[in-house]
């Protein structure tokens, strides 16, 4: 049976069926090659999109607006500035108002139950660009650069390390139990995800015939892993006083070169960026300073190897990000 996802919201990949997955990631390759080869593919011609932000970011911006000129759309950036919406205006009429001017809208901020609601009352495709619950974009483009290095994804064995309650921990588990990748998610106890999320996703996993694990033990953790992933150990919105306790609890779960050794010799590494690798940003400075750790949740060293994809992984925001539009626009 052919996928038909037009007119279809993307809030969280537990909405998606494998098969529906599958043909995103499929679609990707496709537009992926026609980006490379400079062929022309101005598939959405006259169609216009609208992009709320309320937390900023270089790569889903950059994504989804190459991405939407490339399919020959208008594209509209609204910033946390720019916008009345759930102010002086209401999600429910905000959503009634660009559902009227565009033909989808994409929305990145703090509440899912705010790009629910969007989605509910916008009568066009809604996209989750990250909320503090989820990140589906994210996970399109790193299934796609897992499977461009593999030539599969069913078996692999994933270990995301570091806060597994964020919305990373949360969507890498969802992502690989959908798609038949064993998680693992190594964390402080404190840190591990929400234990309903937790069955729900076993209960995929078991349909896909693979397996979702919790633990603290670094080495057991990462042994036999294809894939090590982390993230930065303080979200966007946090307060500055969680730097403290937090560096503390995860500086045992920094990607290192001793991780990377204890997983398989041809295991990746990958990072949804940005990342405190070095010295060579504001917050790495000031941590360094107050705490004396000049890197962060993943060692320079690990960072800029030859097992590192995170680049390859932002790349490929923008072709995942295109299939998305062209999918549901279409």
């Amino acid at each position: 049976m052919a996928v038909n996802l037009r007119g279809r919201h993307l809030l969280k990949l537990l909405d998606y069926t494998p098969e529906e997955i599958r043909y995103l990631l499929d679609l990707s390759k496709e537009l992926k090659h026609l980006k490379l080869t400079k062929t022309p593919h101005r598939y959405l011609e006259g169609r216009n999109i609208v992009l709320l932000f309320e937390k900023t970011s270089t790569r889903t911006r950059c994504s989804f607006e190459v991405a939407g000129m490339d399919l020959g759309m208008g594209v509209t950036y609204l910033d946390p500035g720019s916008s009345q919406m759930g102010k002086k205006e209401s999600i429910e009429d905000t959503a009634k108002v660009l559902g009227r001017f565009y033909d989808g809208i994409e929305y990145r901020g703090f509440s899912q139950e705010l790009v629910e609601d969007l989605a509910k009352h916008a009568g066009v495709p809604v996209w989750n660009g990250l909320t503090d619950q989820f990140h589906p974009t994210q996970m399109l483009a790193d299934l796609l650069t897992i499977e461009e290095n593999f030539g599969r994804l069913k078996g692999l064995n994933f270990t995301y390390m570091g806060d597994a309650r964020n919305n990373m921990g949360n969507s890498l588990m969802v992502a690989c139990a959908k798609m038949g990748i064993n998680f693992t998610a190594c964390a402080p106890k404190e840190l591990f995800p929400a234990e309903d999320l937790v069955e729900t996703a076993k209960a995929i996993a078991e349909e896909n015939h693979c397996t979702i694990t919790l633990t603290e033990d670094v080495k057991a953790g990462t042994h036999n892993a294809d894939v090590v992933y982390t993230d930065i150990w303080v979200s966007m919105g946090e307060p500055d006083d969680v730097w403290a306790s937090r560096t503390k609890l995860l500086k045992p779960y920094q990607v290192n070169a001793a991780v990377m050794a204890n997983a398989n010799p041809e295991a990746i590494f990958m990072h949804c960026l940005p990342s405190f690798h070095d010295l060579n940003t504001t917050i790495g400075k000031d941590v360094n300073e107050k705490f004396g750790i000049p890197e962060m949740e993943v060692t320079n060293e690990v960072f800029l190897s030859k097992q590192s994809k995170v680049f390859d992984e932002a790349e490929n925001r923008m072709h995942t990000i295109k299939a998305i539009m062209y999918a549901t626009l279409m």
